[in-house]
């Protein structure tokens, strides 16, 4: 059956809600391809949510859309058994049609107001933002919460410079919305970045790249230290 051709319920009333209290919760969001390191994406996936991810995205251009809609079921189940969010990045056709919670999208990618549109108000929506401008501009937008990055350099973002610590610094100062650094970030250095002000970090290769992803994901929430996130 064609993807568009997919009729799917109307969520739950209060699913909003209990997304946006899931977000307000989520200290560390994990975005991992269909098929990492060319694998069934479920042994990372649960290992990532076990160390304590509370979100996990779904990003991959290069797949066909079966291994998508595959991949894509195993991540709405993990998120489901774990009580996490599931994200697809940049395709809110895409987020619609996998039963995902929502979708990010970047500076160049389709409006927030276009994915808010298809989606409707239950739908978690991100932005990534990549200057103090972008931060405060993300605030007139219809979304949920932003990323802030890629702080190092990183080949997942190839050819976007690092912004440095300094923009997260002013994320902490200025940003209302939840929101999390990205970019670079391991559990080596991710002290430095809570101690510039971050409460959540975004991840790819610290966790999908580690000997053992389960104590990666844990150690970088440990770095974050006790505090709770606010938003």
């Amino acid at each position: 059956m064609d993807r568009e051709e997919v009729t799917r319920l109307s969520p739950p009333e209060g699913i909003g809600s209990l997304r946006r209290e899931r977000l307000r919760w989520a200290r560390l969001y994990f975005v991992c391809e269909a098929r990492p390191h060319g694998n069934k994406p479920e042994p990372l996936l649960g290992a990532a949510l076990r160390g304590g991810a509370g979100m996990i995205e779904l990003r991959d251009r290069d797949q066909p859309d079966v291994a998508l809609d595959r991949s894509g079921e195993t991540f709405r189940r993990l998120a489901d058994t774990y009580s996490a969010l599931f994200i697809v990045n940049d395709d809110p056709h895409l987020a619609r049609s996998l039963g995902a919670d929502g979708v990010h999208v970047g500076q160049d990618d389709m409006p927030p107001a276009e994915a808010r549109e298809i989606l409707g108000p239950d739908a978690i929506i991100g932005l990534s933002t990549h200057s103090r401008e972008q931060v405060e501009a993300a605030h007139g937008e219809p979304v949920d919460y932003i990323s802030v990055g890629p702080i190092w350099e990183t080949p997942t973002k190839e050819g976007r410079p690092g912004t440095g610590l300094e923009l997260i610094t002013e994320a902490a100062r200025i940003a209302t919305l939840p929101w999390f650094a990205i970019g670079g970030i391991d559990p080596d250095n991710a002290g430095e970045v809570a101690a510039a002000g971050a409460l959540r970090l975004c991840v790819v290769r610290a966790i999908r790249d580690a000997p053992d992803p389960a104590a990666a994901a844990a150690a970088l929430i440990e770095a974050l230290g006790a505090q709770e996130p606010a938003g």
